[in-house]
């Protein structure tokens, strides 16, 4: 198993790629050591010390690491763990676990389906270039709420990504959209 590496705009995060699909569809996002108990390789992750953060994507897995962590003495434990994961063939996650998806409601308007569709299409595929996702969480009175996650989560960068990127593209489509918001 060969398992390459991709920096991110977000200094504190690294994106592995292990040549190999890591989820079928969806994304996973295990934030902190009690949320990565639903993944063993997560919780494998969070055994090195100064791993923060786990994200799973489709072809990738993006850590996290502390600010006072170097990125030379943690990349050869995570490749390890990563190694150790696929080829022992172990389960991604345990039974039950279900992956990060868009926030729903009852009462979901043709703005949030058009919101959701333009992040689906226009948004996610880019972010997850760059080993991480956006979801959407709400939409209040001219506000749209995402959800960052993975190396957009504490990115230097994603205020103006939110600003000028899928802010502007957001209300260019839809005119009710005043403002875009992280949650």
């Amino acid at each position: 198993m060969f398992i390459q590496t991709e920096e991110t705009p977000n200094p504190a995060t690294l994106k592995f790629l292990p040549g190999q699909s890591v989820m079928e569809s969806g994304t996973a996002n295990f934030p902190t050591l009690e949320e990565a108990a639903a993944s063993p390789l997560a919780s494998r992750l969070y055994e090195i010390d100064g791993v923060t953060g786990a994200f799973f994507g489709a072809d990738f897995i993006t850590v996290t690491k502390a600010d006072d962590r170097d990125w030379e003495w943690l990349k050869p434990q995570v490749f390890g763990a990563i190694m150790e994961h696929f080829t022992a063939g172990a389960p991604l996650f345990i039974d039950g676990y279900t992956v990060s998806a868009h926030a729903t409601s009852n009462e979901e308007d043709e703005f949030v389906t058009q919101i959701k569709e333009l992040l689906d299409t226009r948004v996610r595929p880019a972010v997850a270039q760059d080993g991480g996702d956006i979801l959407f969480h709400s939409f209040e009175s001219g506000g749209v709420y995402l959800h960052m996650q993975g190396s957009c989560s504490g990115c230097p960068s994603s205020t103006a990504t939110l600003k000028s990127g899928i802010e502007n593209m957001l209300r260019h489509y839809i005119s009710e959209v005043i403002e875009v918001r992280p949650v």
